[in-house]
């Protein structure tokens, strides 16, 4: 296979990176607590809590030939039932982390891309969406349901994120989803009750779909919803049309040939335009390096600068 980047292998043809943080003032100081809340079940990546800057993103994007980056807010971090007992502040904090990742866009309209974050489970999240209706410093809404610990087999939980993707539509923003939740048995049947009962309700918006229905890595759960989004999009095109899939840190090179190949098979069949760059930023602190991972994933080198220049409605 041809090589899919310059001299050195650092130096991707990468656009934009649609997936990155930087946490705001509010979201800071609540990390530590949160890291080590009894209601998490998982420690935290160091990287998580860096007090890195916008500075910082703009110089790791610049070293990386990468020109715009899409920021999605922590704020929902505030309000996740992960942190036990809740900040009591919890709604103000959301709201101040809201506050300044689009005061980023706004700096830096040129090079940064806003979006809000909300749990979509609570009774703040629809009037946060329209706190920022009509703002042109707000491209979109971040959901994180894994943090929502949300429970696709709650009819009541199902119809609030689709009252959520009503509103962020209502609010002409786009939706980025990180679908994958912490139930053990995630996979098809969720993926079924996404397309089904929450997809309908963006009524035409752009969403884009976080770690390519997972939540990092290539594992069965991942490729088994992935599988659901495959069929479905073979069988109605038009159903996919605003659909797209972030590459999140699936860490081609850490995984089996067979899962590297089952991914591939999924894209082509679901069509390499619906699938974005990202790098979930400071996770993966040297831009350059983590692209150039990618090609060990079975890409042609004409694969590959498709999906480096693909760009999310």
């Amino acid at each position: 296979m041809a090589p899919l980047y310059a001299a050195g292998g650092r130096s991707p043809a990468v656009i934009v990176d649609h997936h990155v943080h930087v946490h705001s003032p509010a979201i800071l100081p609540i990390l530590s607590a949160y890291c080590a809340s009894p209601g998490r079940t998982s420690k935290c990546d160091p990287d998580f809590s860096s007090p890195l800057t916008a500075d910082d993103l703009l110089r790791a994007m610049d070293a990386a030939g990468i020109k715009r980056a899409r920021v999605m807010s922590t704020a929902y971090l505030a309000e996740s039932p992960f942190m036990t007992p809740p900040a009591p502040d919890h709604v103000a904090i959301m709201r101040a982390a809201n506050d300044f990742t689009v005061a980023l866009a706004r700096a830096h309209p040129d090079r940064l891309d806003a979006y809000i974050g909300v749990n979509p489970i609570t009774s703040t999240a629809l009037p946060e969406i329209e706190r920022w209706r009509d703002n042109h410093h707000v491209a979109g809404l971040k959901l994180h349901l894994a943090n929502a610990r949300f429970d696709y087999h709650r009819p009541d939980q199902v119809m609030m994120l689709a009252a959520v993707f009503r509103a962020t539509a209502s609010a002409h923003l786009r939706i980025m989803v990180h679908m994958r939740n912490q139930a053990a048995g995630y996979g098809a049947e969720e993926a079924r009750i996404f397309l089904r009962d929450v997809l309908p309700a963006a009524r035409g918006t752009n969403v884009q779909i976080a770690h390519a229905a997972g939540w990092g890595g290539i594992d069965r759960p991942t490729l088994a919803a992935l599988g659901v989004f495959a069929d479905a999009c073979e069988r109605d095109r038009a159903m996919c049309a605003n659909l797209r899939f972030d590459l999140v840190a699936i860490k081609p090179g850490t995984v089996s040939n067979e899962d590297r190949a089952a991914l591939v098979a999924l894209m082509r069949k679901i069509g390499l335009s619906h699938f974005v760059p990202a790098s979930d930023w400071p996770f993966a602190r040297d831009l350059g390096a983590y692209y150039a991972a990618f090609e060990t994933l079975p890409l042609t080198s004409a694969e590959w600068r498709q999906i480096a220049s693909n760009i999310a409605p």
